[in-house]
């Protein structure tokens, strides 16, 4: 019985092979056995759609088909063999995709393969049709140990990687200004390199993990340090000199400032590339001498009796 495979795929007989390939992946998606479980009817249909597209995507086939119709296939075009999409007829329906994806279509392919998503959405990246992809090579995962000053300011580090082949090869890696601890810095290309040839590496993923300064403290991106002062510094006032991540800067210290409150110099905390710096938070610490003589000791009791209010006494449940 005579088929007509133009209608079967919605074309006219003069539509290019983009369009072909077009109302192809349209109907496939539509009549796929997979897609529907409650029609029955779709697997013949879907069938038939693969048919017509294996007849008319071969410029060869399509012009037979043109001239004698779909009985050319029995003139020895097509072959009398079991059917190319069914492998053996409709009682055993397993279509094979590696014919138009490669060997490696299907789900349960291996990482990096077309996967039969692709298929149905138009492919990786939005493509408009199918094509093969070659397998993409390993990704490797390592995690990097760095101190706190390189995760501030950037650096450099040295990785050692063991390749496939046993070979231990070091890499240089550059830290980022104000990466954080648990961030993953990429190395695109230089993973395991792909079995197929001309294929895509894969990468090299880096888990940074940032040792404690003594010092510093870091929340988002401000930096804390706590400042020991003397109590005339905190009595009185003063100029201290504190470091920080562009080197040493003087921090005021208003009269009268209490252990535990905190000074802002701003633009002085971590600076990630592009983005404001945060700033650096002082905390200052009054520092209490040792030992006191008897005069020292009536000098603080002295001291003791300035309080104009109890320093407990916003204390409450």
């Amino acid at each position: 019985m005579q088929e007509d495979y133009y209608k079967i795929l919605e074309v006219d007989r003069g539509a290019s092979q983009a369009d072909i390939e077009k109302a192809y992946r349209k109907l496939a998606r539509k009549h796929h056995p997979d897609l529907n479980p409650d029609d029955k009817t779709a697997k013949e249909k879907f069938q038939k759609v693969q048919h017509a597209f294996e007849v008319l995507k071969d410029p060869e086939k399509r012009e037979m088909y043109d001239r004698y119709g779909s009985s050319f296939e029995s003139m020895g075009a097509g072959g009398t063999g079991p059917h190319p999409f069914t492998g053996g007829g409709p009682q055993g329906f397993e279509f094979d995709f590696s014919q138009f994806f490669g060997e490696r279509f299907g789900a349960g392919g291996p990482a990096g393969s077309t996967s039969f998503e692709d298929f149905l959405g138009g492919g990786p990246r939005g493509a408009t049709r199918a094509r093969p992809r070659r397998m993409r090579g390993r990704d490797i995962r390592h995690e990097l140990k760095i101190p706190f000053s390189s995760a501030v300011l950037g650096g450099e580090a040295q990785l050692s990687v063991r390749r496939a082949d046993d070979r231990i090869e070091t890499i240089q890696v550059k830290i980022p200004a104000g990466v954080d601890d648990g961030q993953t810095i990429r190395l695109r290309g230089q993973g395991e390199a792909s079995p197929d040839a001309n294929g895509e590496s894969g990468d090299i993923l880096i888990t940074v993990r940032v040792s404690p300064h003594p010092c510093f403290r870091r929340s988002g991106n401000n930096l804390e340090i706590r400042v020991p002062v003397s109590i005339a510094e905190a009595t009185l006032g003063g100029k201290v000199e504190i470091p920080s991540p562009t080197g040493v800067i003087t921090l005021t210290v208003p009269p009268g400032t209490s252990s535990g409150a905190k000074l802002r110099i701003k633009g002085h905390g971590v600076q990630p590339a592009g983005r404001p710096a945060g700033d650096l938070l002082a905390e200052i610490q009054i520092a209490l001498p040792q030992n006191l003589d008897a005069e020292t000791q009536e000098l603080v009791r002295r001291l003791d009796q300035q309080y104009t209010r109890p320093p407990r006494s916003d204390l409450r449940w």
